[in-house]
Formats: C-alpha cells, structure tokens, sequence
C-alpha cells in the first residue's frame, strides 16, 4: 500500500532522536539550567573531557558550531592571509566558508567517484607542483563525508612531506574508523559539527575540535574567547566561539548513546544494501578497512528528478547532499580555484546524489516499507 502524505517517512528527523532520550534530556537541561552558569562551565568542561576520552585525543575543545571549529583550528595554526588550502567542493558550504573566514583562499579538488571524498591523487600532485598565482598551499582540509572515512593514508604521507597540515573535517563521521583508528585521530587536528541531525546532535547549534597537540589546544582556548588567557585581557586576537552550557549538558546526555546509535544505522544501511541488490541501482560503495556509520545513506541515479518522485509517491521522503557544488554556487562561481581536474567527478555527482531515510529512530515498519519500495524500483 502506498503511504499517504500523512505518514511520509521524513529523510531526517530529529524529534524523533528527542523522543528516544527525552528522560535523560531533559533532566540533563533542568540540571543546567538549575547551576546558574550559562556560558564556559562545568558541563562543557565535562562534555570536552568525555568526547576526548570517547574518541581517544588529548584534548578536546567545544565551540559554537562546526565550521567555527574548522575556523579556530586553522587560526590556531597560524593560517590566514597568504595562505591557500585545499579541500573539496562535494561538501557542505561550510567548509569553504571556514577557509575564507580566516582570510586563507581555498583550493577547491575533485573527488573519488566511488566513495565522494577527496582524490589523493589531486591532492598529490598540487602538493608537489602548486597552482600558479595563488599563495602557499598550508593545509588540506579533508572531509569524511556522509559517514565514511576518505583515503587518508597517501594524503597524510603527501602533506607530511610537503609541510603541510592535515586537518580533518568530521561533521558527518562521528564514529567511522579506519583501519581500526577513529576518524579524528589521525591529521593534526579535527572538526565536528553538532548540528541537530548530526550522528551526535546538539538540540541547537555546537561544535567541537579534536587533537593531540596540547599547545594548539590551549591557543584554541584563548581564540575561542576573543584571545583571553585572563578576562578581560586579550593576548591573541580572537573571537566569540562558545558552546553552551545547555547544549553540553545535552550532548553529555546524548554521547554515551552514539555507539549504539551507529549501529543501528549499519543495520538500516545492511537492509537498504539487501533490498538494492541486483537491482538497477547500486549501493553505496564502502572503503576497504573502513567502518562507516551512515550519517547519510546515498544513492545515485540518472534520473534522480524521477527516483525522487517515485520515492515520494511512496511516502519516502529523500534529500540531496549537496544539489550545487561549492564552485558553481553565485558566491563563489568562478572566484575560487579550482584542482587540474575540475571538479568533473563532483559536478557529475551532484547532479545524481540522493539521500534516503536515515536515523536510529527509524522502526522497523519504515525500514520494511523503504525496503519494499527499493526492491521494485
């Protein structure tokens, strides 16, 4: 039987995550607003404390939302005017946008058609031979995108021997291994947004930065709060990046469910593999030695305009990560440079992309139904 509009199964849905810890949500919110302190306290000290130990980094530091974490990481390096660095342009905007809030211009490069991440390959060789006219290459950006790990050991030996800085863009892989390590762990430092839908989501905006370095933690401290290493007293320019203590004390709440919640997702992925199989329409590829966790489950079809519509017939509601790539979109089209490749692999794949329904909250009617609808197509 079709679904009617009534029961659309929605691509995302965050309430539904709400729902499943509202208890322990809301006694976390009640204890915080009970405290008193509302900015920079305990719970954010807590919650830095316990995703540092869940991830297996040094140190941990939050901040308003996940592109100010790719921000601080690179003001805590030192990168900014004269700087390039490279990323993708098959990502969310933000990514680009936290290169050019420091001043540094982005290299944007094309991607592995396969699994959506960034091309050793590209990066190699602008590593080894740069573009012309633009500034230093300083740091790669690379992005684990809808889940799963990039191809991160050629691109860690590629900056490593052109001193260059590897920091990793996990908004969407909280969770994902490579070759038994975290995603996070590995590049110099890491970002992660928590953004509502995100693996682990805040109930508002955050975010929150990984690394091992002690040193560029604590410059990070200090930016994060307009440089100050006394109040009041700014000993490096900075900025206003906080998270809050609400949106901690939910995350705290949250974090120790993400695991689990992971899984779930690779069982939902597992059915929707089943369903596809030998079928016009491929799974998603998964890398070798990497354990994802499907923060976005994405097909691809030449006809997506018609998939879409069917699914919606169907009552499934899909998405696009990402319709437009960053190099085509009015604010930066034909203003950021881009890799020898010209993005082809990326233009290709946004004009294919679809996201179908993932969360842990999904029942196992949803799951069932999706099933029967992707078996037919």
């Amino acid at each position: 039987m079709t679904n009617t509009p009534q029961t659309m199964i929605p691509q995302a849905d965050p309430g539904a995550g709400y729902r499943a810890q509202k208890e322990e949500i809301d006694a976390a919110v009640a204890r915080a607003l009970a405290s008193g302190w509302y900015i920079l306290g305990r719970e954010g000290e807590a919650f830095e404390r316990e995703f540092a130990e869940w991830l297996g980094t040094a140190r941990a530091v939050g901040c308003a939302n996940g592109t100010d974490a790719l921000a601080l990481i690179l003001r805590g390096l030192g990168i900014g005017e004269g700087c390039t660095v490279a990323t993708v342009s098959h990502t969310a905007v933000a990514t680009v946008a936290a290169i050019e809030m420091v001043g540094a211009v982005p290299l944007l490069l094309d991607i592995d058609p396969d699994t959506y991440t960034m091309d050793p390959d590209e990066l190699t060789a602008v590593l080894e031979d740069p573009p012309p006219g633009l500034p230093p290459i300083r740091a790669a950006i690379v992005v684990h995108l809808y889940g799963q790990a990039a191809d991160l050991d050629p691109m860690l030996r590629a900056c490593a021997a052109n001193g260059v800085a590897l920091i990793e863009d996990c908004a969407q892989a909280h969770g994902a291994t490579l070759n038994g390590r975290k995603l996070g762990t590995m590049g110099q430092a890491a970002a992660f947004s928590l953004y509502p839908t995100k693996n682990l989501g805040a109930l508002g905006d955050g975010g929150i930065l990984a690394t091992d370095d002690a040193q560029l933690a604590d410059r990070i401290v200090a930016i994060r709060q307009y440089g100050w290493k006394e109040r009041y007293v700014s000993d490096l320019v900075g900025v206003n990046s906080r998270l809050d203590e609400v949106q901690a004390a939910i995350l705290r709440a949250r974090l120790p469910h993400l695991d689990a919640g992971n899984a779930r997702r690779r069982e939902i992925a597992a059915a929707y593999d089943a369903a596809l199989a030998g079928g016009p329409i491929a799974p998603p590829a998964r890398r070798p030695g990497a354990e994802h966790v499907f923060h976005q489950y994405v097909i691809r079809s030449e006809d997506r305009a018609g998939l879409q519509a069917r699914l919606k017939e169907e009552g499934i509601g899909t998405g696009i990560h990402y319709p437009v790539p960053v190099h085509l979109q009015p604010a930066y089209k034909e203003r950021v440079p881009l890799g020898p490749a010209g993005c082809a692999e990326t233009e290709r794949a946004a004009r294919e992309v679809l996201s179908l329904p993932m969360y842990p909250e999904l029942t196992e009617g949803q799951v069932a139904h999706i099933c029967g609808v992707l078996r037919r197509l």
